[in-house]
């Protein structure tokens, strides 16, 4: 029996499913056990003998992987049908179970934490803020319900309370007593239309409350599936789109409004915090920082890329690298970016132990790791190379001319370059 909805259950229909059955077993991840309480409230009006588990016999809390409900279900039918058990065993001794090299997985994959997609524009906020708070000191940072919560993860780990959908700088008015550092509010626009304009901004106004709020504008409400929102870009028959969030929030009553309309400028974001953290002003400071969302871009673009080189027309694709030689091997534009696509890789070299970075095929062309090494005076071992797809021949004169004078420089530095092998 699989709900179709949480609330409201429907009573005659379970009643219904329960009939002819003397117990049933409730998978439900989580605590409180909130619908397994709500179907043994319906079995106790309804005066029923059936037996209902779920808790008992399942993890209290955490993520229900397949072997908790293996071993959830076993335990379940050795009490009410133990004869339905392999003939190996009464219990779950006789079930299969995880191997010995599948637990030794553990150790030698990697861990894959959530985080934010290649290319995505609220990335380089959190490294903007990160730098920032460098400078000025650790700040209290409230998030809300959104992909922006991914920042209070590594590398960023930005973050110490998340309320939501839209009370997320609502929540942080209990840190704005006069200190000496102000309190930011992070919030998406999803949750800035959906309830935070009202609760959040409007009693920040009311209250005149001195805190910095972020309002990151990606477009959609990206997080939820990249649904549009009245502050889409997107012409949208049905719905009325193209209000922008610095009118709303002006109009509800913020003096002190900055937009950063190209968030990857990770210096002009940075500046522009330090700037809200500093300045002389009575009221709520908020900045809108937009970017489109990079998944949704991709998805409009990759079909128009394709069709456009299947059809022959010039096109140019920018993609982003890391100079070998030129990068020192000390991996702060990672700790600073935690791009997927940024990477290490080992070099065949006695002298260099330390691995440098890589950026791998999944590269979108975002720039944003040379904008992070920019911003924060990294090694300039990061360079942009634009790939041009069905090349005019001129172009494709000029690329044969530079590749021969190329190699003929490599090959007079080879000459010069102490080599290493056997003795």
């Amino acid at each position: 029996y699989v709900l179709n909805v949480t609330y409201p259950l429907v009573d005659s229909e379970f009643l219904a499913f329960c009939e002819s059955k003397q117990a049933i077993l409730v998978v439900e991840e989580g605590q409180p056990a909130y619908i397994e309480d709500a179907l043994a409230a319906i079995l106790y009006k309804a005066h029923g003998s059936l037996h209902l588990s779920g808790k008992d016999v399942l993890p209290t809390a955490g993520e229900y992987i397949g072997q908790h409900v293996l071993t959830g279900v076993s335990e379940f039918l050795k009490s009410h049908a133990p004869d339905t058990l392999p003939a190996r065993g009464n219990g779950s001794e006789g079930l299969p179970v995880a191997s010995t090299a599948m637990t030794a997985l553990a150790t030698s994959v990697p861990v894959r934490p959530p985080s934010f997609c290649t290319g995505c524009p609220e990335r380089p906020i959190f490294a903007a803020l990160k730098l920032a708070q460098k400078e000025v000191g650790p700040l209290q940072v409230s998030g809300d319900i959104g992909c922006h919560l991914f920042g209070s993860l590594a590398p960023f780990e930005i973050g110490g309370t998340t309320m939501g959908y839209g009370l997320g700088p609502a929540s942080n008015a209990a840190f704005d007593g006069g200190g000496s550092r102000r309190p930011v509010s992070i919030i998406g626009d999803g949750g800035f239309w959906h309830n935070g304009l009202t609760s959040s901004i409007g009693n920040a106004v009311f209250n005149k409350s001195d805190g910095v709020i972020v309002v990151v504008d990606n477009f959609y409400s990206a997080a939820t599936g990249g649904q549009d929102i009245p502050s889409s870009r997107a012409e949208n028959r049905s719905k009325s789109t193209r209000h922008p969030i610095s009118a709303a929030v002006k109009g509800i009553g913020v003096d002190w409004v900055r937009e950063v309309d190209y968030t990857y400028d990770v210096g002009k974001v940075r500046e522009t915090l330090k700037e809200a953290l500093s300045v002389e002003h009575e009221g709520p400071k908020v900045i809108v920082a937009s970017s489109e969302c990079m998944l949704n871009r991709q998805r409009r673009e990759k079909p128009l890329a394709s069709q456009a080189i299947a059809n022959g027309q010039r096109l140019v694709k920018p993609r982003f690298g890391v100079d070998e030689e030129v990068c020192t091997g000390d991996h702060a534009c990672i700790r600073l970016s935690g791009c997927p696509s940024l990477s290490l890789k080992t070099l065949d070299d006695p002298l260099r132990d330390d691995p440098v970075a890589h950026i791998d095929q999944s590269c979108v062309g975002c720039g944003n790791c040379g904008e992070v090494a920019e911003a924060a005076v990294l090694c300039p071992s990061f360079y942009r190379i634009d790939v041009v797809h069905n090349p005019g021949w001129l172009e494709r004169l000029r690329q044969r001319l530079a590749d021969r004078f190329i190699a003929l420089l490599q090959r007079r530095r080879a000459r010069r370059v102490l080599g290493f092998g056997p003795a």
